[in-house]
């Protein structure tokens, strides 16, 4: 397991892989070729991972988990940590949540 700031990234077993994953499109890279897995609104600094690979967002949620797949293995950047390498895989990712009386948010830099 491995964690950044508000993002964890968890391993996922290649048979435990949602069925149509490998398939399905993945989230566009951004202008310096990183996924992006969690963007700070206010600071603009990301949470990303570069290398090869896709980052696929679990249909029906926009903030919710997302599965990254890494062939080659890659690194989670950010401004203002230090990098994580990750080895080739899967993974979930998932955003920290907040938990307010009545709601329930996702953690923002």
């Amino acid at each position: 397991m491995f964690r950044q700031g508000d993002v964890l990234i968890m391993p996922v077993a290649e048979e435990s892989v949602p069925s149509g994953a490998a398939d399905a499109v993945g989230e566009p890279r951004d202008a310096r070729g990183r996924l992006v897995l969690a963007l700070g609104e206010v600071t603009g600094h990301a949470h990303a991972v570069t290398g090869r690979g896709r980052l696929i967002r679990e249909p029906g949620s926009a903030e919710g988990p997302m599965l990254l797949h890494l062939p080659e293995g890659g690194r989670v950047v950010h401004e203002e940590h230090a990098a994580i390498p990750l080895p080739r895989g899967w993974f979930r990712v998932v955003r920290q949540r907040e938990y307010l009386p009545g709601s329930v948010r996702v953690v923002a830099d």
